[in-house]
């Protein structure tokens, strides 16, 4: 009910009061005036006001009266509602005590509780433990938690204060959203890597009955599935299908990879297959952009694995399990030479930029790109802090650099390469494609439409937007290699590589391959037979790449901290306190990998006082590429390695240990299923 008081004390606040007040004064001053003119006129006045004023507290009290009859009966009503609300709407409330013990709930929350069971006066633990720890575990939260419990779905909100909990079954609307979730389509663009090169040399016959046998098993597993497969290409096909379907295949790894590759590796026609897949949008157009953007992925990253991903969502990676095949040819290293040099001469200035913390390869591949300017007529920078260049092999290098001044001052410094960059600059990434780990990340975002990439690595997720050429060969087995294959489409008349540019691309490739052991293929000795004969030094790459007594003991020191995981994976983990050249991380890796049963070696050392390095090695049968990602880095599925910032050794070994044994238990699930 309204309280009186409060009603007066609100009436005596409004403005009518004070019209009364001022008119009470004015009628006060006439009366004085009305006096001094004549008595009775005065006289007059005061009667009038007198009779005035009555009338008009009466007529105030009325309305008090009235107002204080209306809000009693509007209190009742909505108290009325209240009870009503509490008792009919689907809101489920308990009243607590401090306690926790049930005060009171309403008739909907009752239905939820056994109706032969005593409910209020007991403990809320006691009547339901799940609901209890719930009610605790949300208690002060600021807004309403979408919970479960007795197989419903409810918005569960606590007022802390008032010991009051409210539950709203949002069990059909979780129904309807997930069953939109469900059914929203995702589209599909698979592309079979290698067809052209396979059918090159079959008969007609033969070509037709391969691509029958890959046609009937992509539709079985298609049609096993509920997917629509639609042939597009002799080798490019679309796949539609609705999420859950989605689901399904990503928990069975999309083992049609396998299957087609396996069974047709044993008719010695091997065939590989890529697929980008799309999902979460509901504009066609956007989805099969990002379908072709995700198989683009793929590709980039040696094909035979599948790539799915939203549009604003990470990318998941499936497959990858063989290291990937030679595809590319000598028709597309003269094209890409060719567009190489139109860049060129459409550059007011040339830089070329390597990774972070560079290697052999790196500025091999820099000197490289430097000669083929030169070549061209055209003058470039190679850009290199010389705070990065610590390593021992680099360091050595960068001595030799001394004694040949044209490549010495085309070094320059970060910050005067971006002096000098204009909107018309190129700029090329070498043995990289992500720009977070280029040697300057300010220069890479300044010529951000003015990239030209060449690496041997896998493309990962990081990929800068709209590059003017890509050239990303993960079946190459360095950088340098890739950068000499274009010398043979260069001007002759102009000077080819001289003796120190030779021989660091040629220790570029001997350290990337392990001395030739490695991914090696025949274009490999091809590039390597044209170094020599460029006057690569065989006796200086022995000199670049020889490691101090103390660079020995560490590498040494490493490897005795070897722990093992299953008998199959090794991890070394360095000193946090001490620096390790991440040469020497990368060696105590390879020599894990000859330590019988070890098929996969991770080498974690503090490379800088605010990175922390894992060198990731594998003989093929892991792919220590995935792992490398998820922290952050890439690689090949050989070859990978990652950096971390502001963290330390111990930290990462955890970081790493937790990724390996999720990754062997989700192979387990999957064997078992």
């Amino acid at each position: 009910m309204i309280n009186r008081q409060n009603l007066d004390q609100f009436l005596r606040r409004t403005t009518v009061l004070w019209i009364l007040v001022f008119a009470f004064v004015i009628a006060i001053i006439g009366i004085i005036i009305g006096l001094m003119y004549d008595w009775r006129i005065g006289a007059s006045l005061a009667v009038i006001v007198l009779i005035g004023m009555i009338y008009s507290f009466a007529r105030l009290q009325r309305i008090n009266n009235d107002t204080e009859a209306y809000l009693n009966q509007l209190a009742v009503q909505v108290n009325q509602s209240q009870e009503e609300a509490l008792l009919e709407m689907p809101i489920g409330m308990i009243l607590l005590t401090d306690e926790n013990i049930i005060k009171w709930i309403n008739p909907y929350m009752a239905k939820y509780f056994d109706p032969q069971e005593m409910i209020v006066g007991r403990k809320l633990a006691m009547v339901d433990d799940d609901l209890a720890k719930l009610v605790a575990k949300h208690r002060h939260d600021d807004q309403t938690s979408v919970v479960e419990w007795q197989d419903y779905k409810f918005e569960l909100q606590v007022q802390d204060q008032f010991n009051t909990v409210y539950l709203t079954d949002i069990t059909d609307y979780e129904e309807i959203s997930d069953r939109y979730q469900r059914e929203q389509l995702f589209l599909g663009n698979i592309f079979l890597d290698n067809y052209d090169e396979i059918t090159k040399g079959m008969s007609d016959s033969m070509v037709s009955n391969l691509s029958n046998y890959v046609t009937s098993q992509l539709s079985q597993w298609a049609k096993d599935h509920d997917l629509l497969l639609k042939v597009i290409d002799d080798d490019n096909y679309l796949l539609i299908g609705h999420n859950y379907s989605l689901k399904t295949l990503e928990n069975e790894n999309f083992d049609v990879l396998d299957t087609i590759r396996q069974n047709t590796s044993q008719q010695n026609s091997p065939v590989t297959i890529s697929m980008g897949i799309a999902y979460g949008q509901s504009n066609l157009i956007r989805l099969a952009n990002m379908a072709q953007k995700n198989l683009d992925l793929a590709l980039g990253r040696g094909g035979d694995q599948v790539v799915v991903r939203m549009e604003s969502g990470q990318a998941r990676f499936f497959g990858g399990k063989t290291n990937p095949m030679e595809k590319r040819t000598r028709v597309r290293a003269r094209m890409i030479s060719q567009a190489l040099r139109d860049l060129m001469n459409q550059a007011d200035n040339i830089f070329v930029i390597g990774h972070t913390r560079p290697d052999l390869d790196s500025i091999g591949a820099c000197f490289g790109i430097r000669r083929l300017a030169e070549m061209n007529d055209h003058e470039s920078w190679i850009v290199l802090d010389d705070d990065e260049t610590n390593h021992s092999d680099i360091e050595r290098l960068m001595g030799e650099v001394d004694n040949y001044q044209s490549i010495k001052e085309h070094i320059i410094n970060p910050e005067e390469a971006l002096k000098k960059a204009t909107d018309a600059s190129l700029l090329i990434m070498v043995d990289h494609s992500k720009p977070s780990l280029s040697a300057f990340p300010k220069l890479t975002e300044r010529l951000a439409n003015r990239l030209v990439i060449i690496d041997h690595h896998r493309r990962g997720e990081e990929f800068p937007e709209n590059p003017l050429l890509v050239y990303i060969e993960p079946y190459a087995s360095s950088t340098c290699e890739l950068i000499t294959e274009m010398f043979e489409y260069q001007p002759r008349e102009s000077k080819g590589l001289n003796r120190l540019e030779a021989t660091a691309m040629l220790a570029g490739i001997r350290i990337d391959t392990k001395s030739f052991s490695q991914n090696a293929g025949t274009r490999t000795y091809d590039a390597a037979s044209y170094l020599r004969s460029a006057g690569a030094d065989g006796k200086m790459i022995q000199y670049l790449t020889k490691e101090t007594p103390a660079n020995f003991i560490q590498r040494n020191h490493l490897i005795d901290t070897a722990e093992f995981i299953d008998d199959a994976m090794a991890i070394c983990a360095g000193a946090d306190d001490q620096t390790y050249d991440s040469v020497i991380a990368a060696q105590a890796a390879d020599m894990l990998l000859q330590v019988s049963g070890i098929q996969a070696s991770f080498v974690i050392t503090r490379q800088s006082p605010d990175i922390v390095g894992i060198s990731a090695r594998s003989i093929g049968d892991f792919n220590v590429q995935v792992i490398m990602e998820r922290l952050g880095g890439g690689g090949h599925l050989t070859n990978a390695a990652t950096q971390i910032k502001d963290t330390t050794v111990e930290a990462v070994k955890a970081q790493l240990i937790t990724e390996l044994t999720s990754d062997q238990e989700a192979e387990s699930e999957t064997e078992e299923e």
